[in-house]
C-alpha cells in the first residue's frame, strides 16, 4: 500500500491523536539494541521530550555530540471502536534515519531526516489496550546521504559527526508524531493547479484512492460558503470571483475530498488552499500575472535548546518579526521545513523556496569555507563510487518534498541543491534527472533552481544551464575582500555580475545568500570585521551593487537569525550572520533591513 504524506485532519472518517510528549530515550553506542531485545523495553532510559532535538538537553559534551544508534519509547491506546479501520503511525520526521518497530515487530523505515513517512500498524496493535512504540534512530552522516558528511571515529572508540554542512547535526524526533485511524478505502493523494480566467480562476485537481469508489470535490470560501464543486477522480473547478492568494493579504478556500458510495460518505479529507499562480517571464517573477520583487532571508529551523525541534512559539514569533522588516519570501535552507511552517505561510501570505536536503556536497574538511574561496578538493563530487546511491536517495527526497508541499499557495519554486560542487564533467548527468523529476512532479510547474556557491563562476558552472532562474550565494566583503578590501570587492562583485548578464539567457538571478557575521553589541568606529557597523557598510556595498542590475529580482540575506554550527575556530558558538540574534531580538542591520523594504514596492524594478 502507498502510504500518504497527506497532513493528518480529524474529519467524519479520520482521527488524528497526537503522541506528542514525554517518551523514553537511550543512547546504543554498541549498536546492540536490537539483537539485545530492546524493542521489548528500554533496559536503562531517560526521558525526552517529543518533538524536539536530544542534543541541547544533555549538560555532558559526550551526550551533545552523540553520533550513532539512538532509541525513542513509548506506549499508546488504540481504542477498540477503531477495529475495522487502518491504524497507520505518521512521523513529521526522524533524523536522520529510523526503524519502527510495534510491540517488537517492525513495521517501516525510512532514510532521510526532513520528511515525513507513515507506518501501517493495522495488523500489529492491540485494541482497548497499550501497545508499545519503539523507534531506532542514526544520525551518521555519509557521502551517500542527504545532507553529506562523514562519519569520524576518535581513539577513545566514540563516532564523531564530520559534516559538510555549515549548521549543527541535530537529530532525533524533531517533529510531531501522530495515531491515526483511516477507512480502509481512503483518499491517498490530492493535487490541485490554478489558471485565472479574467476575474474567475480555474482550479484542475486529481484525487487518488486506493479503491474503486467514486469521489467528489467541493470548494469553501473563508465564511464556509460554498463556492464550487465537481465530481470525479480529475476535473476542473470553476471558481467565479475567486479571491486570489496574494503576499501578506492570504486569501484561502477549504477544499473539501470526498470518496462516496451512493449517499455514503466513505471517506473525507479537508485542505485550505489559495489560489494564485506563479512564474518566470521576461526576466521576472510574475505572481497572479505580476512581477513581484522577492526580499526575505534564507533561515533555519534552529532555536535554543529544542534545536532543530518544532516549536510554534518560535515559529510565530519568527514570522512576526519577518512581517515586521518588510520581508516576504524566504528560502529552506537547507532542507525541507516542518508541515506546520507551510501552513502558517500559507496564512500569512509568504512565499518560499522549498529546498530539498542536498546540502554538503562539496568534499572539504571546511566545507562552507573552503569552497567558497575556491579551495575545495579536485575531485568532482558526482564522480564517485558512492554517487549512484547519493542519486537515489536525492530523487527519493525530492519525490516526498513535491507531493508533501504542492499544494501550498506559499511555494512559489523548487531548490533542488544548496552550494554544490558543480564545474566538473559529472554535473549534468547528476543535475539533469533531478531537474526532470522536480518538473515530472509538479502538476503546477514551478520554476527550479539550485544555490550556486562562489567557487561556480558564470564560466564553469555547468550547473545553472538547467535551472529556471539563477540563484548566487555571494559573499564579496566577507569571506572574500573584507574589511578594509571592501573597494575590491565591490569591483569584483559587479565584474561578476558582468558575466551572468551574459549567460543568463533572459533569466532572472537573485541572491539566496550574502551576509556577514556580526556579534550584537558589538561596536567599533571606524568600523572592523565582525562589529555591527561594518555589517551595514556590507549591506550597503552589496544593495548597491543589486540596485545596479535590473535583472536582479530577489535579495535573500543569510540569515535570519544566528543559528547553531558544528564548533570551530571560524564560528563563536555558531552563525552569527544573524539580522536577528538566536533569540529573534534585532541586532542594528534589522533597522537597516526595515527602512530598506518597507520602502521598496512589491513589483520593484517591474
Amino acid at each position: 500500500m502507498k502510504h500518504s504524506l497527506l497532513y493528518p485532519v480529524n474529519s467524519a472518517s479520520r482521527r488524528a491523536v497526537s503522541l506528542d510528549g514525554m517518551w523514553k530515550f537511550q543512547f546504543d553506542p554498541q549498536s546492540t539494541g536490537l539483537a539485545s531485545g530492546w524493542t521489548k523495553g528500554l533496559p536503562d532510559p531517560v526521558s525526552m521530550p517529543v518533538p524536539s532535538s536530544f542534543c541541547d538537553l544533555f549538560t555532558d559534551k559526550d551526550s551533545r555530540e552523540y553520533c550513532g544508534d539512538f532509541w525513542y519509547e513509548t506506549d499508546f491506546f488504540v481504542p477498540g471502536e477503531w477495529q475495522g479501520s487502518d491504524i497507520v503511525l505518521r512521523f513529521g520526521s526522524a533524523t536522520h534515519r529510523a526503524r519502527v518497530f510495534v510491540n517488537g515487530t517492525e513495521v517501516a523505515s525510512h532514510e532521510g531526516g526532513f520528511l515525513p513517512f507513515s507506518a501501517d500498524v493495522t495488523d500489529v496493535v492491540r485494541y482497548n489496550t497499550r501497545n508499545r512504540l519503539s523507534v531506532l534512530l542514526n544520525n551518521e552522516l555519509h557521502e551517500y546521504t542527504l545532507p553529506a558528511g562523514e562519519t569520524a571515529v576518535l581513539k577513545n572508540g566514540k563516532k564523531v559527526a564530520a559534516p559538510y554542512f555549515d549548521f549543527y547535526n541535530y537529530a532525533g524526533l524533531q517533529r510531531p508524531v501522530k495515531l491515526l485511524c483511516l477507512p480502509q478505502e481512503q483518499i491517498v493523494d490530492f493535487t490541485v493547479s490554478h489558471r485565472l480566467c479574467g476575474e474567475d480562476a480555474e482550479v484542475d485537481y486529481t484525487v487518488e484512492t486506493n479503491g474503486s469508489h467514486d469521489c467528489t470535490v467541493e470548494v469553501y470560501d473563508a465564511d464556509g460558503r460554498p463556492v464550487a464543486s465537481a465530481a470525479g477522480r480529475a476535473g476542473t473547478l470553476h471558481i467565479a470571483g475567486a479571491r486570489l492568494w496574494n503576499v501578506h493579504a492570504a486569501y484561502l478556500y477549504t477544499f473539501v475530498v470526498r470518496i462516496v458510495d451512493g449517499g455514503r460518505v466513505v471517506d473525507e479529507y479537508s485542505e485550505k488552499i489559495g489560489i494564485r499562480t506563479f512564474e518566470v517571464k521576461d526576466g521576472h517573477f510574475l505572481l497572479n500575472g505580476k512581477p513581484i520583487y522577492l526580499r526575505g532571508f534564507g533561515k533555519h529551523e534552529d532555536a535554543d535548546l529544542r534545536g532543530r525541534g518544532l516549536d510554534l512559539v518560535t515559529v510565530k514569533r519568527d514570522f512576526e518579526c519577518m512581517k515586521w522588516i518588510g520581508a516576504n519570501c524566504f528560502r529552506t535552507s537547507h532542507y525541507p521545513y516542518a508541515d506546520e511552517i507551510y501552513q502558517m505561510a500559507d496564512e500569512e501570505g509568504f512565499l518560499i523556496i522549498d529546498e530539498v536536503p542536498a546540502v554538503g556536497f562539496f568534499e572539504s574538511l571546511m566545507n562552507f569555507a573552503a569552497a567558497s574561496q575556491g579551495n575545495g578538493k579536485a575531485l568532482g563530487y558526482f564522480e564517485k563510487e558512492t554517487t549512484p546511491t547519493l542519486l537515489e536517495n536525492h530523487k527519493q527526497a525530492l519525490t516526498e518534498m513535491i507531493t508533501r508541499d504542492k499544494n501550498h499557495a506559499s511555494v512559489i519554486a523548487w531548490s533542488i541543491l544548496n552550494e554544490p560542487q558543480c564545474t566538473s564533467e559529472g554535473t549534468e548527468a547528476y543535475f539533469k534527472p533531478l531537474f526532470d523529476l522536480a518538473r515530472e512532479l509538479d502538476a503546477q510547474k514551478r520554476p527550479r533552481t539550485y544555490a550556486i556557491i562562489m567557487h561556480s563562476t558564470p564560466e564553469t558552472s555547468r550547473g545553472q544551464q538547467f535551472a529556471d532562474f539563477i540563484s548566487l550565494n555571494r559573499y564579496y566583503g566577507w569571506y572574500a575582500m573584507g574589511g578594509n578590501s571592501i573597494s575590491d570587492a565591490e569591483e569584483a562583485f559587479r565584474e561578476e555580475m558582468d558575466g551572468w548578464n551574459q549567460v543568463r539567457r533572459g533569466r532572472p538571478v537573485i541572491f539566496t545568500e550574502y551576509g556577514a557575521d556580526t556579534l550584537a553589541g558589538e561596536h567599533k568606529l571606524p568600523s572592523v570585521m565582525w562589529s555591527q557597523e561594518y555589517q551595514n557598510e556590507y549591506l550597503d556595498m552589496n544593495h548597491r551593487v543589486f540596485d545596479s542590475y535590473d535583472f536582479v529580482q530577489g535579495e535573500l540575506v543569510w540569515n535570519f537569525a544566528d543559528f547553531q554550527t558544528t564548533e570551530g575556530i571560524m564560528r563563536v558558538n555558531g552563525n552569527k550572520k544573524g539580522i536577528f540574534t538566536r533569540q529573534r531580538q534585532p541586532k542594528d542591520a534589522a533597522f537597516h533591513f526595515r527602512a530598506r523594504w518597507t520602502a521598496l514596492p512589491d513589483d520593484y524594478k517591474a
